[in-house]
């Protein structure tokens, strides 16, 4: 339980860090571009963390997909980029993809 808890935790700060390295316009805003960077290294932290009870396949496929879930709706909502009906699709693909690892996975999170 602890390794994923760690996953979600890095899910929440890359998702953190790639809404900031947007908002950095390439580098060229100070506090956009300093978040993210510490955002991607608390992010890379706890993935390591969940690591060590996790397979890193399944880690890193939830860590993913769910960042791509996430930062779709914050682009949505926060950047105006809606997605269209292929994204839609392809990304209820990615949660689909998600789901059957840990549903159906005979993988061992340890």
């Amino acid at each position: 339980m602890k390794g994923f808890i760690f996953l979600l935790v890095a899910i929440i700060f890359e998702t953190l860090g790639t809404s900031m390295l947007k908002m950095s316009e390439q580098f060229t805003k100070l506090t956009p571009s300093v978040v993210s960077i510490i955002a991607y290294l608390i992010t890379f932290y706890f993935l390591s963390l969940s690591l060590k009870t996790m397979p890193v396949g399944i880690a890193y496929g939830i860590w993913g997909g769910l960042g791509i879930v996430l930062i779709t709706v914050i682009g949505a909502v926060f950047f105006k980029q809606t997605p269209d009906v292929p994204a839609i699709i392809g990304i209820g693909l990615i949660v689909a993809g998600v789901v059957v690892v840990n549903v159906f996975s005979k993988m061992s999170v340890h």
